[in-house]
């Protein structure tokens, strides 16, 4: 994904009304390549989000210095679209880095932590702490 997290930044100030950024997160979330029906499994299904969510992590190396990598999906189109912004936030990047990532503050720079729902936020929260605890994981090897 070539989009970096300050483009999307750029792309909410542009966009005056939040239905245009409703449909920029949705569009962002059809952009990315569906998962593969047999990595939809327990293991990869996130607990705690009002909707389906699987996360599909992907370490390369080891220690602090490995590389974090996922794929996801969820069966509703606007957690498509938070998993797309996860993925410019954390893909890329080391374990290590990953962890001193502030993924909610990223996404109150969107003003998405105002517009979105108590089960959503929810969602997003669960979704970033299985990046942690990935990465914490990883870190530790």
């Amino acid at each position: 994904m070539s989009e970096t997290f300050e483009d999307i930044v750029d792309t909410f100030e542009f966009l005056d009304e939040w239905e245009d950024r409703y449909r920029h997160v949705i569009e962002m979330g059809r952009a990315m390549p569906p998962l593969d029906d047999t990595l939809k499994v327990a293991a990869t299904k996130v607990d705690g989000c009002a909707s389906q969510v699987w996360i599909v992590p992907k370490i390369n190396g080891a220690g602090p210095h490995a590389v974090l990598d996922f794929d996801g999906e969820s069966d509703a189109m606007i957690v498509n679209g938070l998993i797309a912004i996860l993925k410019v936030l954390y893909a890329g990047n080391t374990v290590e880095d990953a962890l001193k990532i502030d993924a909610l503050a990223a996404f109150a720079r969107l003003g998405l932590d105002q517009h979105l729902s108590a089960q959503r936020s929810n969602g997003l929260r669960a979704m970033i702490e299985r990046l942690r605890a990935v990465s914490r994981a990883a870190n530790l090897t």
